[in-house]
């Protein structure tokens, strides 16, 4: 499929996901999320799928959600008989479109098969919901990583940050929304391996491909025993705390007048302010094409 937002192939053992957005830097849509659920669900069915590669087409992963499109998120769970008032928010509503997100999200999590994700340019804001649910991830070394969205409007919502990372550097990168870049994520552990942008996909697929000589059952209870932990420790509340957090980070009155500068200052503007603080840490902004990603 080359015309879809999410390509779907099968080859050599492995299963290949690809977002295809890339002349809007991959940016998250309902139909760009509904597709990679979809294409788990299908990967878990083949018997052909040892393992899974999950990638963005062109240069980056994800620049996250597509602001651009907020509207049809969540049409499908108003109320057909209460007529919203202007400027109200149904934080019932919110948690229930979000937390059908963070739902297609975390089949990459409970998909029985190892789903490896490929990190190069940016996977940011939202994406990070997505790919920190894959089991082993691979990074350019010239991509970054980060939640900014907790500088202002919006929480992780899978929340799988404080899981891979631990308190310290949970804290550090959350509370800054500081990007990390490849060789900073290996040292902290985030990322399995960091490579050559051009050896990237290669090395990516040659690891999904050994998970062939592993029975598929061996796999799946290895995956489900590890996964279990984690569930033990409470993950599944943090994700409901945190789709619940992002609903009321974004009608803060902070949040009601960064969204209204968009406005007076254009998106990329308002951006650009709000990372300012953070440049001397090598942070890059997000340049979108034709798109206004989440950055």
């Amino acid at each position: 499929m080359t015309d879809s937002v999410v390509n779907y192939e099968e080859r050599d053992g492995i299963a290949i996901i690809e977002i295809n957005r890339p002349e809007k830097k991959n940016t998250l849509t309902d139909a760009v999320v509904q597709g990679i659920a979809d294409a788990i669900d299908t990967a878990t069915r083949s018997k052909a799928v040892a393992a899974v590669v999950l990638r963005g087409a062109g240069d980056t992963f994800t620049a996250g959600y597509d602001l651009t499109n907020r509207a049809a998120w969540d049409q499908p769970f108003g109320s057909p008989t209460v007529e919203m008032r202007a400027g109200a928010w149904d934080p019932v509503r919110d948690m229930h479109f979000m937390g059908n997100n963070v739902r297609r999200f975390m089949k990459i999590w409970e998909c029985p098969k190892p789903v490896l994700g490929e990190i190069k340019g940016w996977a940011v804001g939202g994406a990070t919901d997505l790919v920190l649910c894959c089991d082993l991830l691979y990074m350019a070394s010239d991509a970054h990583i980060g939640y900014a969205p907790s500088r202002i409007y919006g929480t992780p919502t899978t929340m799988m940050w404080v899981y891979r990372l631990g308190l310290e550097h949970a804290k550090q990168f959350l509370l800054t929304g500081r990007a990390i870049d490849a060789e900073t994520a290996f040292r902290i552990g985030l990322v399995s391996r960091v490579c050559d942008p051009a050896d990237l996909a290669a090395e990516i697929e040659a690891e999904a491909r050994r998970f062939q000589h592993i029975p598929g059952n061996q796999l799946a209870l290895n995956k489900l025993l590890i996964n279990q932990a984690f569930e033990n420790m409470g993950l599944r509340t943090t994700q409901m705390l945190g789709t619940f957090f992002d609903g009321v980070t974004r009608h803060t009155e902070e949040a009601y007048r960064w969204v209204e500068s968009f406005e007076e200052k254009g998106f990329r503007q308002v951006i650009r302010e709000r990372d300012a603080p953070w440049q001397d840490y090598g942070e890059k902004p997000v340049s979108g094409s034709g798109s206004d990603p989440e950055s």
